[in-house]
């Protein structure tokens, strides 16, 4: 689960970090009360809020000098969509804008925790380069790259904290405004449950302090039951409204750029399904599983989420039972394709609990579901029906 800007430096103010006063716009008749809580003598910034980077690059973020200027930018932005290298053509609704008080920047940096899987932990990440697109940082100037793993409890040394300093030539009052941030951004991961903290840029005004100029954090999905404070800062509206649906009928669902439809239990077996779509030249519209415990009304939500994509133009269902039974499948889709007007083939791949049982009810159903035994054959059947 993703934050918006402005919730992440919320949370940042909660553990003593560094940032910007800021008003809130979620309405046009809002604009004099958000500038009215910041200083706005010289300005602002207004950005658009958005779970997307590059938003700088397609004039989402504005230097305002006057209220006009903040009037247009919301005129421009409030209630339209905005679009970036990270969305996809429709990009993402703009329901909420944020003016922040200008910083006086004089140098900008990088600061980021994420999960490193390959080491097993949590690592810290810190560049001179900040502001730009760290992936691009670590391929032409590796050097510029300066990183450090977190112990179990997630803490990192105080002589780890210093040799970043003399890195980055921070005095001894930046060394110790670093390593306040540093440790607080450590607790906020290991408190809030995160996979990714990002501070792009980290600065040093021209007064020499740091400053958190922009927060991204990410809360891991399988820990929001303990975390219902941020659950409840959740913006559906920025993300796919398949997937979000998929969250709350426990499936798992992401969707993809193909037009055959996946239905699966069981992640591995699912990843499987694709390849074997991809090896006879068919393209999967989604990875879906349904679970080692899918019930029949899960299946049958499942099978209406496929549908709703319009892309799909086929549907393959690959069954294994164990604890899940074929013949709880079976009805599932039996009772989502007699609620749905289904013009579109499928074709069912069922083994294992009770598949015989599953193959005879889709075979009396009277509906156009054809029936395999073979992953291969069902995949190429689909693919050439598609076709």
């Amino acid at each position: 689960m993703n934050l918006h800007e402005y919730q992440a430096k919320e949370l940042f103010e909660e553990y003593d970090l560094p940032v910007s006063r800021r008003g809130i716009i979620s309405e046009k008749d809002q604009i004099q009360e958000a500038l009215e809580s910041i200083n706005f003598s010289n300005g602002c910034v207004a950005k658009v809020q958005a779970h997307t980077g590059g938003r700088g690059k397609v004039g989402g973020v504005k230097l305002c000098k006057t209220i006009e200027d903040v009037q247009q930018f919301v005129d421009q932005w409030l209630g339209k969509r905005i679009k970036t290298i990270q969305t996809d053509e429709n990009g993402l609704p703009v329901n909420v804008i944020s003016v922040e008080e200008l910083t006086d920047v004089d140098k900008e940096l990088y600061l980021s925790l994420v999960i490193d899987r390959g080491a097993k932990c949590v690592s810290i990440i810190l560049s001179e380069a900040g502001g730009m697109n760290i992936e691009e940082v670590a391929e032409k100037t590796p050097e510029k790259i300066l990183k450090a793993e977190l112990n179990s409890n997630f803490k990192i040394s105080s002589d780890q904290i210093s040799l970043f300093a003399r890195n980055l030539s921070f005095n001894k009052t930046q060394e110790s405004e670093f390593k306040h941030i540093v440790e607080n951004c450590c607790k906020i991961f290991k408190d809030k449950d995160l996979s990714l903290l990002e501070i792009n840029p980290l600065v040093i005004t021209r007064a020499g302090a740091l400053h958190c100029l922009d927060a991204k954090l990410n809360i891991d999905e399988n820990a929001l039951f303990r975390q219902e404070k941020i659950a409840e800062k959740r913006d559906a509206s920025q993300e796919d409204s398949r997937e979000f649906e998929a969250k709350q009928n426990d499936l798992s669902y992401v969707a993809l750029d193909g037009n055959i439809g996946c239905m699966v239990n069981g992640a591995g077996l699912a990843m499987g399904t694709m390849d074997t779509i991809k090896l006879y030249d068919g393209e999967p519209a989604n990875f879906l599983d349904v679970g080692g415990t899918a019930t029949k009304e899960r299946v049958s939500s499942a099978f209406k989420l496929i549908l709703s994509d319009k892309n799909v133009k086929g549907i393959l269902v690959n069954i294994f039972g164990g604890i899940v039974r074929c013949d709880l499948i079976a009805e599932g889709i039996i009772e989502a394709i007699k609620e749905i007007n289904v013009e579109i083939p499928i074709v069912v791949r069922l083994q294992g609990n009770q598949s015989n049982l599953g193959k005879r009810i889709l075979n009396e159903s009277g509906l156009n579901v054809i029936g395999e035994d073979s992953l291969q054959l069902a995949a190429k059947k689909i693919v050439d029906l598609v076709k």
